[in-house]
């Protein structure tokens, strides 16, 4: 996967939100995600499998119910620079540096 391959699949607000959830916690299923995103089953679990599909996120069964978790540590530290630096930026463009 490029890096416009990834950009493109964790653009989507919802994908992004799960990925900062990942990011704390590690391992979590479908139904941690509904309870803390607020949101249907059948979104987050669209956006899990899209987020699967581009190799972001896997998954392991533990009895009827799917453990998702970042797919590497190499992917896990990017998502962790992409996180720290997007909230750096609406300081960077307060200051008049940018925007």
């Amino acid at each position: 996967m490029n890096g416009i391959s990834l950009l493109r699949c964790i653009c989507d607000e919802t994908r992004y939100e799960i990925l900062e959830l990942l990011q704390k916690n590690k391992e979590l299923c479908v139904n941690d995600f509904v309870e803390r995103l607020e949101k249907g089953q059948p979104l987050v679990s669209h956006h899990l499998k899209t987020l699967k599909k581009c190799g972001i996120v896997r998954s392991r069964e533990e009895g009827k119910k799917a453990m998702y978790m970042i797919s590497s540590n190499h992917l896990s530290e990017l998502i962790s620079n992409i996180t720290k630096t997007s909230k750096k930026i609406p300081v960077l463009c307060s200051d008049g540096k940018c925007c």
